[in-house]
């Protein structure tokens, strides 16, 4: 692999991964509401933790909610890092279809 190809794979990582900031952001004003989650693409889970906060904040403070969001702090580099390996992967392979 040639610099220019590093060089384009590196620049579709940069623009296309998810970014750490944007996260915590969505996290600390949506985290209640599953935001930081829907932004990696974790649906799923991130409509339980909005179901559980509707159906749930109001008689136990936000405790169950709050447990799960602080959790979540932890595990947002993680998904930062599975998503920039997933974007370098396909641009990789993107690089290799235009070689051949």
């Amino acid at each position: 692999m040639n610099l220019e190809e590093k060089t384009y794979i590196q620049q579709q990582v940069a623009n296309r991964s998810k970014t750490m900031l944007i996260s915590y952001v969505l996290w600390f004003f949506l985290g209640g509401f599953g935001g930081h989650r829907f932004y990696h693409g974790k649906t799923g889970s991130a409509v339980g933790l909005l179901v559980l906060t509707i159906l749930t904040a109001w008689f136990t403070f936000g405790i169950s909610t709050l447990i799960w969001v602080i959790i979540d702090a932890f595990l947002i580099p993680g998904w930062v890092k599975e998503d920039e390996e997933r974007v370098r992967q396909f641009a990789m392979r993107e690089v290799n279809n235009m070689k051949s």
